[in-house]
């Protein structure tokens, strides 16, 4: 987990959203960059009604039709990536600044561990020249048990799955 984005990377995220929203004629309203902002202060995965519920309870005053839409937005403009892992429920992250990683998804639980390993990259480079294949990314997911007796248990059935990030107590 690479931990909440520095100011910098903040600054230069909402500099390019303003791009963005400015070259779309899409209007740059402060709620918008709120949402921006709080995404990238935050660290691991959440969907869109965890991140509501996170600014509402610090205070912002955000709708969650702004929420969803700012998601879509960023994702449209390459800050935020949407993963399913496995549920019908989208779940989020930052992209920008932000390495190549891949995940590991417990069954039981619903608990998201990213991981990286570089021979990953050399499986690229080698799929790329035996198949004359230009490779602009990938998603690779695996699905198991994370077999820790004391924090593995089952989630309900209407439960999405959440990262361990430590946000539990923002949810309303």
């Amino acid at each position: 987990m690479a931990g909440p984005a520095t100011e910098d990377l903040i600054t230069e995220v909402k500099e390019i959203f303003r791009n963005y929203l400015k070259e779309k004629k899409h209007r740059q309203t402060p709620e918008r960059l709120m949402v921006l902002e709080e995404i990238y202060r935050a660290d691991g995965h959440f969907d869109a009604d965890d991140m509501y519920f996170r600014m509402k309870n610090i205070g912002y005053r955000v709708s969650r039709a702004t929420v969803y839409n700012t998601l879509d937005l960023l994702l449209e403009c390459g800050l935020v990536q949407r993963h399913q892992f496995g549920k019908n429920q989208s779940i989020y992250e930052r992209a920008y600044g932000y390495r190549q990683h891949d995940h590991m998804i417990c069954n039981q639980c619903g608990k998201v561990i990213e991981f990286c390993d570089p021979r990953l990259q050399e499986i690229k480079n080698m799929m790329e020249k035996i198949h004359g294949f230009s490779i602009e990314g990938h998603s690779l997911q695996l699905y198991g048990s994370c077999n820790d007796p004391d924090n593995c248990q089952p989630e309900e059935k209407t439960a999405p799955v959440r990262a361990k990030s430590g946000t539990s107590e923002d949810r309303g």
